[in-house]
């Protein structure tokens, strides 16, 4: 079977152990803490090898499993400034031969509560990021409006589009939803916005959620999941249906947040699958797309699939038909980016 090549939606390349020694994971104090996990995570990667050693470590091990394209969300932080940014397009400059890989300017440490962080930001999109990122305006910043008024800002002045991690839960994060959706619609940044993870969509009764997909719909905001096994997701099939692009991606892989991931977009559609309760040939099928086409309508590739002037990126493994890939997960492949062969049975050939 020829497959197009996979669409990693939502990556940290400057966040993950891979390449490196064990990390024991270490669990927050009190039940899950966006803030605590931040800074378990800085005390762990200031003792962890360079970035450009795990980002590239990780490239190829997404790569190798089929990856042709990724959303990479780096951290931009007053600590350490750019610094991340500048390792990964330097990283993404080196392994274009392999992979293209999108970057959002993410203000893991937050906007308001975060001085200099906004100028930061805006810096970030001058010097290399595609798009700029959000984190939980309300739980994180505590200033709903303020946060959303720097991102939405520095978006318009450079023509980039957003992709804002959203955590909060229930009828707050829903409210942060919707709002998203309105200033995207106001601006008319229709299909250039991402709202990543979402879970207080996964949260609330099915009336609610209906009445928001069709505002997502409208807006043309897309959702990102990776259907996290300690938490609840978006309901895919119901936003599916109301017209939102929803799509997929690993998210973390082997660092603070979790111990589990080895890149595999295939893997993570069938565990997207499996959660949402999807047994239909086109329940499986519509984990399969949101790896493959609904990404790339999310990060608004061009010349993507198996089509006449593609752009050559697919794979090739043993299989009779997506239903099939889905749910056996062949590990057996080989991975074309440009027509060139860049890595066969889960190694790298094109260093």
């Amino acid at each position: 079977m020829v497959l197009p090549g996979l669409v990693e939606g939502h990556i940290h390349l400057d966040k993950g152990f891979i390449g490196d020694t064990w990390k024991p994971h270490r669990p927050c104090t009190a039940g899950f803490s966006v803030r605590e996990r931040v800074a378990f995570e800085k005390e762990a990667l200031a003792k962890a090898k360079p970035v450009p050693v795990r980002a590239a470590a990780m490239i190829d091990l997404c790569v190798a499993h089929g990856t042709s394209h990724m959303r990479s969300h780096v951290d931009i932080d007053p600590d350490f400034g750019l610094s991340n940014l500048e390792h990964i397009v330097a990283m993404r400059d080196a392994h274009k031969h392999k992979v293209s890989i999108q970057i959002v300017a993410f203000p893991q440490s937050g906007i308001v509560t975060a001085p200099g962080t906004r100028d930061l930001l805006d810096a970030a999109v001058r010097n290399g990021a595609d798009l700029i990122g959000g984190l939980d305006p309300a739980g994180f910043d505590g200033d709903i409006t303020g946060h959303l008024d720097a991102v939405f800002d520095i978006a318009a002045r450079h023509g980039v589009g957003i992709d804002i991690h959203l955590h909060d839960g229930g009828l707050l994060g829903v409210f942060e939803i919707e709002e998203i959706a309105r200033r995207t619609k106001a601006l008319g940044l229709g299909g250039k916005v991402t709202i990543s993870h979402a879970y207080a969509l996964g949260e609330v009764p099915r009336d609610v959620v209906l009445r928001v997909a069709g505002r997502l719909a409208e807006a043309g905001v897309a959702i990102l999941t990776n259907a996290p096994g300690h938490h609840a997701f978006p309901p895919v099939l119901t936003l599916h249906d109301a017209g939102v692009t929803v799509f997929g991606g690993n998210d973390n892989i082997r660092d603070s947040w979790w111990p589990y991931g080895d890149g595999d977009l295939i893997e993570r559609a069938m565990i997207i699958g499996n959660r949402s309760g999807f047994f239909t040939d086109a329940e499986l099928a519509l984990a399969f797309n949101m790896v493959t086409s609904h990404g790339a309508k999310a990060l608004r590739l061009d010349n993507y699939g198996l089509v006449e002037g593609g752009a050559a990126d697919f794979v090739v493994l043993d299989a009779e038909h997506i239903q099939e890939l889905v749910v056996t997960r062949p590990k057996a492949r080989d991975v074309y980016k440009a027509g060139r062969l860049v890595a066969r049975n889960g190694q790298i050939v094109a260093a």
